[in-house]
């Protein structure tokens, strides 16, 4: 059995993108920052299939031990991440979430590096649909998911030599608890939906199956790319 980690694995997108791997048959290893969200998870119908760790993508020793533990690794997904919108403009703020969204990555990556070359596994990196367009209200969220997708490409091209395939999704406007409130506001919600050619939100297992065809041999020439799963807001 192949085993993944993901990391921000318990939550919203990361959930999502756990399940999806655990119905191919991957052994998954979800890490989060918050206890209470491994408590949660391990209460859903998922719990018993998946190893729920606690794991900080801030702190480079714990992100080294987290690593070591693994024989076997095929694959890591990239989506701890944090959004703070106006309070980015705060310089401590902002740094926080670079280093939560792109150090974090990083750190993940050279953790697992290794590990990944042994097994000629693969990474997919969280991107966003704010790698293309910023925002004006969440500044540090842009630059570091700027920052995901050119990191994936320099990666990618270090890592191809060694077997190591190194891509991203950019999510569009995905349901999860975090947008909950942008949903139920018409002022918020209608322009977000008028805008997508899909004309809907996407959801965290859509983002999932792209993540997991990635991971798959099926994508197997395929490495340095950011994917849209955005219902076509990048194209209008």
């Amino acid at each position: 059995m192949k085993r993944a980690v993901v990391t921000g694995g318990t939550r919203g997108i990361g959930a999502g993108v756990t399940s999806v791997l655990v119905e191919n048959g991957w052994h998954v290893t979800a890490a989060t920052v918050s206890e209470q969200e491994i408590e949660g998870f391990r209460a859903s119908k998922l719990g018993e299939a998946v190893d729920c760790q606690l794991l900080d993508v801030t702190d480079n020793d714990q992100v080294l031990a987290f690593f070591d533990q693994f024989d076997q690794l095929d694959g890591l997904v990239n989506c701890a991440g944090i959004i703070m919108r106006e309070a980015e403009f705060d310089i401590d703020v902002f740094q926080k979430v670079i280093d939560v969204n792109l150090t974090g990555t990083m750190r993940c990556c050279m953790a697992a590096h290794e590990k990944l070359v042994k097994a000629k596994g693969s990474i997919v990196n969280t991107a966003s649909m704010r790698s293309y367009f910023g925002g004006a209200m969440v500044p540090a969220y842009s630059a570091s998911k700027g920052g995901v997708a050119l990191l994936t490409k320099s990666l990618a091209s270090k890592w191809a030599p060694e077997g190591v395939r190194v891509n991203a999704v950019a999510p569009g406007w995905i349901a999860t608890e975090l947008t909950d409130a942008l949903r139920a506001d018409p002022v918020h919600n209608d322009p977000i939906v008028n805008r997508t050619p899909m004309g809907r939100w996407g959801t965290p297992s859509e983002v999932g199956e792209m993540v997991a065809w990635l991971l798959s041999e099926k994508a197997g020439f395929l490495t340095g790319s950011l994917y849209n799963v955005d219902g076509g807001y990048a194209a209008v």
